[in-house]
Formats: C-alpha cells, structure tokens, sequence
C-alpha cells in the first residue's frame, strides 16, 4: 500500500500545480534557511577533541590582581615565571606549554624566495596529548626537550611546499635561520576550534605550520607572534626583562584522568598562588581557575553571537513556512473530501485516510527537501557574506548535511500535515454522498 499511497502523492502533485509549487517552494525556503545557519553552526561549535575533552584542561593564574583583571577573571595565560614555575612542578600526568611564533622558511634552492611560516612552541607531550595525526614520523621525546633538540614537526601543507608531499623525516628546514631536523609531518591535523590557542586566535585560523620544542624557542629567545599582553609601567628593553615582566603570552595544558587528579591539581594551583602571595609576589588572594575543554570553549565564547542569531531566526522562519504548510495541505486535502467520502463508504477506515494523505504530504516534504538542497548549496556558497571568510569555509555541503536536510523536510512535512491528515479522515461519508 506504501508504493499505492506514493503513486497517488505522485499524481496529486501534478493534479494542482500552482498549490503544488508554492507548499514546495515554502518547504524548500524553510529547510533551506535552516539547514544554511545550522551548517555553521555545527561547525564552530562541535567538539574539536570528543575522545579527550573532558580530560584536558588549562590552569590560570591571577598574576595581575583585582585591579587589573576581567570582572575578576584571571587573564587568560601564563607570564613566563608562572609558566616555568607549573612545567618544573610537573604536577599533571602530561603537560605543555606553548604558544605561537612566526618564522621565515628558507627552501632548497638559492633561487627561491623566503617562505613566511606561522607554527607553535610547544612540548613534546602536545602530541599524545592532543592526539595529533601524523602521515610521517612522530612527534619528539621529552630528552629532546631536555636538550633543546633543533628537532621540528612540519604541517601536511609545508611538507608540500618544501618536499612534494615526500616521506621528509630525517631531512633539514631552515626556519628563521636555523637549521631543524623534521622528526614528523603532521596529517592535515587542524581541530577546529582550535580549542588549544584561544588566546592568540579565533580557534579557526588554517592549519599551523611547525612545531618546535619549547624549550628550544626560548632558548633561542623567540618572542611570541601571537596576542602578547601586559598591564602597569613597562621598562623592559631585552629579553630578560621581557620574561621577568608580568606580560602574558604563553598557554599551558595539561592531562589529569580522574576527579582526584582535577582536585590535586586545583589544590596546587591555589597553594602556588599563595607562596606567590606570601614570597610578596603577589598581594592579593589567591584567585585560580581549571577548566577543561568545554568549559574553556563557553568561557572565551568560541561561538560568534551572530551563528546562534542566524540560527534561531532562520528557524522562525521555517516555523511560519510549515504554518503556511498546514494551510495549503488542508486546502488541498479537503478539495477532494467526495472523493474521501465515497473512499469511506466503499470501506477505507480512517487509518487507510491518514496513512494516505500522510505518505502524499511526505511526498511533498521530499520534493520540497530536493529543492531545498538546491537552495541550500547556492547558500553555504554565499555564507561569507554574513560570516568571517575563516568560519564561512567551515560551512560544507556534505552527505550528513544533504540526508538531514531530506529527512527534516520530509519529517517537518508529514507533522504538519496531521491536522489536515485529521479533518480529511474525519469527512462524513453520508454528507459528501448525499451532496454530490
């Protein structure tokens, strides 16, 4: 009865055309508008590490006092000192620091230009931490890091750039007039948001070009390429003063596997604070934070204003589609209530009427969902109109958006349709015969 019932939603199509294409259109626009903001907004606001999230953390430590702070929020990163003073402590299963540097990478080749390179300073457990992919080699060890190894882990782009996209592990880059050694390439490897640097990005910046150890950057003295930001009277004039100063510039993670560890670490957190305080470092109480990646992401509100605006209004508006829906279907649907009446008084029950009229609206849903995706692929197209050009790539017309874009206008469709669906199966067979 299914493919009967589909046949006759066929055959209704064609039987009203103009009433037709404007319950298709209004289902295609609704959907459309929908499934365009629902895009970006599954985009900026997924899990950028589901396996982890709840495992990773970052620890802030007030280093500028009630007068300086956000609304009593500690800054956002770690001065050097505090930075140092938590990686020696190793009080976390796995740690990092980092933060971002920008470099000239010198080619092979006298003939080619310098290439201007962004990437990271960071530890070696960065890589297990943040489950990084790697299409060759691996990440360092922590000896590497002990010694200031001249050790680099380049991205998949760079590696295309320099090698051809060649296995490079063991070969030599030039970045910022230093020879490294290439210990791994990276696989395309860019989570979005970039959960990891909020403090020096948007979270949807393109995928890093290096990483090199941490320790070797500021052996180097490396300043940071990203955010750097300071409060009072500065007076620094060379590196030593720069890293003694309360500037901030450096992100710290770290991995802690239970509750307990979370509590432990808290704890040493606020008694670090305190032996600031006491050592007359700091002169004010103790104000610290651990927050994982979640809590970190609704923190630095990583989702533009405008996705959750968009989304909502697009929704409004499929919602008053789906009310003209209704209308259209109920004035479809009781044109024909002699037909339904003589389909009565042969025998059909009422359930042989809903299921009817429920698979012919389904029939309308998928053919308003079909134009629909049209729609939507000219919008995600055009999206950076409304977006920053990095969030408005992120917007993708793939299979798991193309299957629910189809099963919200077919589901949508066949809920509005049961108040119509309703009144025709509750025609009165006696009426319509004796009318007619």
């Amino acid at each position: 009865m299914f493919a009967y019932y589909f046949q006759l939603g066929l055959r209704s199509l064609r039987r009203n055309p103009a009433l037709t294409a404007l319950m298709v259109m209004a289902i295609g626009f609704g959907v459309a508008a929908s499934m365009i903001t629902w895009s970006v907004f599954r985009a900026v606001s997924g899990n950028p590490i589901p396996d982890k999230s709840a495992q990773l953390f970052t620890p802030q430590v007030d280093s500028w006092g009630p007068q300086q702070n956000l609304k009593g929020e500690p800054v956002e990163a770690l001065g050097y000192v505090d930075a140092m003073a938590l990686l020696h402590a190793s009080e976390a299963k796995r740690q990092t620091m980092l933060y971002p540097v920008q470099l000239a990478v010198m080619p092979d080749g006298s003939r080619d230009l310098p290439l201007n390179a962004g990437g990271y300073a960071v530890g070696s457990d960065f890589f297990p931490m943040f489950e990084v992919l790697f299409r060759y080699g691996n990440g360092w060890s922590a000896q590497d890091d002990e010694a200031r190894a001249a050790a680099v882990v380049i991205g998949s782009e760079l590696n295309q750039k320099l090698f051809g996209g060649a296995n490079s592990v063991g070969r030599t880059v030039n970045l910022g007039g230093h020879d490294y050694r290439v210990v791994g390439v990276t696989s395309h490897w860019n989570p979005r948001p970039r959960f990891y640097d909020l403090f020096s990005t948007s979270g949807f910046a393109d995928e890093p070009d290096f990483y090199l150890p941490f320790t070797r950057a500021l052996d180097l003295k490396m300043y940071t390429g990203g955010r750097n930001s300071c409060r009072g009277q500065l007076s620094f004039t060379n590196w030593a003063d720069y890293v003694q100063s309360n500037c901030v510039w450096i992100t710290p993670w770290v991995e802690l596997d239970s509750p307990a560890e979370v509590a432990r670490y808290r704890r040493f957190l606020t008694n670090y604070a305190v032996e600031q305080q006491r050592a007359g470092r700091f002169n004010w109480a103790p104000n610290v934070r651990l927050r994982d990646v979640a809590q970190w992401l609704d923190c630095q509100r990583v989702v533009p204003p405008e996705s959750r605006i968009s989304l909502i209004v697009a929704l409004g508006f499929f919602l008053i589609c789906l009310v003209n829906t209704i209308g259209l279907l109920l004035a479809k649907f009781m044109r024909r209530a002699g037909e339904i009446g003589v389909r009565r008084a042969l025998g059909a029950t009422r359930g042989a009427i809903y299921a009817q009229y429920l698979i012919e609206a389904g029939t309308a849903g998928l053919a308003g969902g079909v134009l629909g995706l049209l729609f939507t692929a000219l919008g995600v197209a055009g999206v950076g109109v409304l977006f920053p050009p990095q969030i408005a790539k992120l917007a993708q017309l793939d299979l798991s958006l193309v299957g629910l874009t189809l099963i919200v206008a077919i589901v949508a469709t066949v809920l509005a349709a049961f108040y119509p669906a309703w009144r025709a199966a509750h025609v009165q067979p006696a009426w319509q015969l004796k009318s007619n």
